[in-house]
């Protein structure tokens, strides 16, 4: 089994703009049309059993939206197969929200498995005292919560989520069903290895599986353990297929190797 832990899609009629844009800023072919549709399709071809969706909400007013288009999502995928769905979307949050908390007991009651955070499009540094609100109201209800980290080529000057500021987060919070993308910090790596590894925080594989440097990717997983560790692609942002087969590659044991491809997921998904 392989579950996906990070993956994005869009609703089909603005599905080819967004992908269009977004392609144009980071300057990087996608690897499927970020429909619902071209997401399967990948799925297939890389042998890939569940992808969890992440949706980014840039602007407050964009969460009743995202979150109408997220249920819709579940909803689809439990039509589709009510024993596995094969697409798992979590629930988006701003920091900009006044009514944080109701809305992350509304996103508990409609039975999503998590939130996503994104510090950069968000304009928000992570350890603002709002993130650290939602966090922790996010741990009380047993939501898991993925958020960005490290370089975004969205805001290529300023970092809105460091090594450092998650150090202050992990102590001043505690959140327990956090997750870092990219490995805990997107091209800052050597700092992760220095600072992060070992505490009690999840890493997501997403995009680092196919950019960093696999010795330092094996490091990593083994010296933080691989009970922490989730596969995540970006797609379509990563190709799954490649994805899957960088993971396979790494000298891992197979244990390590079920635990990072679905195990951990389908604990905090809940499965």
């Amino acid at each position: 089994m392989i579950i996906d832990f990070h993956t994005h899609i869009f609703p089909d009629k603005i599905a080819q703009a967004a992908i269009h844009k977004l392609a144009s800023l980071i300057q990087l072919e996608p690897s499927m049309n970020g429909t619902a549709d071209g997401l399967h399709r990948s799925m297939e071809d890389a042998g890939v059993d569940v992808s969890v969706v992440l949706p980014p909400v840039t602007d407050p007013h964009q969460y009743a939206s995202i979150t109408r288009f997220a249920c819709f999502l579940n909803e689809q995928a439990q039509k589709a197969s009510p024993d596995s769905p094969r697409v798992i979307s979590f629930a988006g949050m701003h920091p900009d929200c006044s009514d944080y908390s109701e809305k992350l007991k509304e996103i508990k009651s409609l039975g999503f498995a998590g939130i996503k955070i994104h510090p950069d499009y968000q304009d928000a540094l992570f350890n603002d005292i709002r993130y650290k609100r939602i966090l922790y109201k996010a741990t009380e209800l047993d939501l898991a919560c993925v958020t960005h980290t490290g370089f975004d080529v969205y805001s290529p000057n300023l970092i809105h989520c460091t090594v450092d500021m998650i150090l202050e987060v992990l102590e001043d919070v505690h959140p327990s069903r956090l997750v870092l993308a990219h490995m805990g910090n997107n091209q800052h790596l050597d700092e992760v290895e220095e600072k992060l590894i070992g505490k009690d925080v999840y890493f997501d594989t997403a995009f680092t599986i196919t950019d960093a440097d696999p010795a330092q990717l094996t490091r990593m997983i083994q010296n933080h353990g691989a009970d922490k560790i989730l596969f995540g692609t970006d797609a379509p942002w990563t190709s799954q297929k490649e994805a899957v087969k960088r993971l396979s590659s790494l000298p891992l044991t197979e244990e390590e190797k079920e635990k990072i491809l679905w195990k951990n997921a389908a604990s905090l998904l809940h499965l």
